[in-house]
């Protein structure tokens, strides 16, 4: 806070004949706000490195850029996994089960997450949510040895309700933390973030597989995921509590916590009957996550060598960065009016998914699961092969057309 807000906090909160400052002041849509008439805590204090000034921790900019650290480490790094298609060499039918249960839990317990993250709090949902990502790995790295699929797909499982929970208290800081008129700028700086996980996590099969024209990664790579979302899910447990969470403006985080899990619950049934008109929104969330199993299992797991594949993975998550760039920053512009912002963007994703979409139609139709089957003598598609540059491309811009949806559903 500035020496003029000080003073102003300072004359608002005294009281006349006195030098003894109140405790609180009321802020419009804000929580009652304590001054700091002492200094500020080091929470509140910006600090300089070199010629970059680093927000304060207590800052939105700052948690969101944490959180989207914890999200690099944890969720980036299974994209790196699960984009190299069959989580980098399991058994197809095995992985598909896997992401059934999965995405079933998911779905499920991400309908109650918000309940949950009101109860316990953002760091340990947080946290809770990081660790399913460590331990898929590791059932993963377990099958390639054992063969357990049971084990698997447990892990699936578990995976769905941490990552119901991971993604809700991502969510709650990424929707309520930023002003409104920046909060394109602030998804967009998330998922940039949050993709260089899948971009770094792919270049780590990409160097240990460059040589390699087989199917399938080694160890190594499972264990050196598995090492940085250990890492992942131990830095979410530093996530600054919302309620020390402040503006630029002075103004604090709303939060609404209800005393029981009747309460609770009771009041995500009001909010259905008051906000009814969100489940209008979802059929594009549904739109959101369906193709990704088509990209990594259909695509890029049956075309081509496990080198290509990995390069591949690097190129999605990359344009990924692009996408979340292009539209965060658009969608913030203040050359037009919020609802024209809104119709634009409609416009533009209708255009890009009759493009994005159209070509992987005309793709599609090359090959059918009998003809790629490794069975059948089927040579996967090399890097170096003449007829590659078209399928990089297209699955570059599946990347980008990824980004620029959530981002969009986001905003």
């Amino acid at each position: 806070m500035s020496e003029a807000y000080n003073e102003k906090m300072a004359a608002v909160n005294t009281t006349p004949g006195s030098e003894t400052p109140l405790h609180t002041e009321k802020n419009l849509g804000s929580e009652e706000i304590t001054p700091h008439p002492k200094g500020k805590p080091w929470m509140y204090k910006k600090f300089k490195l070199g010629p970059i000034t680093i927000p304060c921790y207590a800052s939105p900019p700052f948690q969101l850029v944490f959180v989207a650290l914890v999200c690099f480490l944890c969720p980036g790094m299974f994209n790196a996994v699960n984009g190299l298609g069959a989580g980098g060499g399991v058994d197809p039918t095995v992985i598909d089960n896997t992401n059934t249960a999965l995405y079933a839990t998911f779905a499920g317990v991400g309908f109650f997450a918000g309940s949950i993250a009101n109860r316990i709090g953002l760091r340990l949902t947080l946290g809770i949510g990081g660790f399913g990502y460590f331990l898929y790995i590791g059932a993963i790295l377990s099958y390639n040895h054992d063969g357990n699929s049971g084990f698997l797909i447990f892990a699936g499982a578990l995976l769905g309700l941490c990552a119901g929970m991971l993604w809700t208290a991502q969510g709650a800081v990424m929707m309520s933390y930023p002003p409104e008129k920046s909060k394109g700028k602030y998804i967009s700086w998330f998922w940039m973030i949050f993709n260089l996980g899948g971009v770094i996590g792919a270049l780590v099969p990409l160097g240990q597989n460059l040589h390699s024209t087989s199917s399938s990664v080694n160890d190594g790579t499972y264990i050196a995921f598995m090492v940085l979302m250990a890492s992942g899910f131990v830095l979410a447990g530093f996530l600054c509590n919302p309620k020390l969470v402040e503006r630029d403006d002075g103004s604090r985080v709303i939060l609404m916590k209800n005393p029981s899990w009747k309460s609770e619950l009771l009041g995500l049934w009001q909010t259905l009957i008051s906000d009814w008109y969100i489940v209008l929104l979802f059929p594009m969330f549904f739109a959101s996550n369906w193709f990704y199993t088509y990209h990594f299992q259909d695509v890029n797991a049956v075309k081509f060598n496990i080198r290509t594949r990995a390069l591949n993975n690097v190129l999605y998550w990359l344009m990924q960065i692009v996408g979340a760039y292009t539209f965060g920053y658009a969608l913030d512009s203040g050359m037009f009016r919020r609802t024209m912002r809104a119709k634009i963007d409609l416009v533009a994703l209708f255009v890009l998914t009759m493009a994005v979409w159209g070509g992987g139609y005309a793709f599609q139709k090359e090959y059918t699961r009998a003809t790629v089957d490794p069975d059948s003598g089927f040579i996967p598609l090399d890097f170096n092969d003449s007829g590659y540059i078209g399928p990089m491309f297209l699955y570059m811009f599946y990347g980008f057309f990824d980004a620029a949806w959530q981002t969009s559903v986001y905003w």
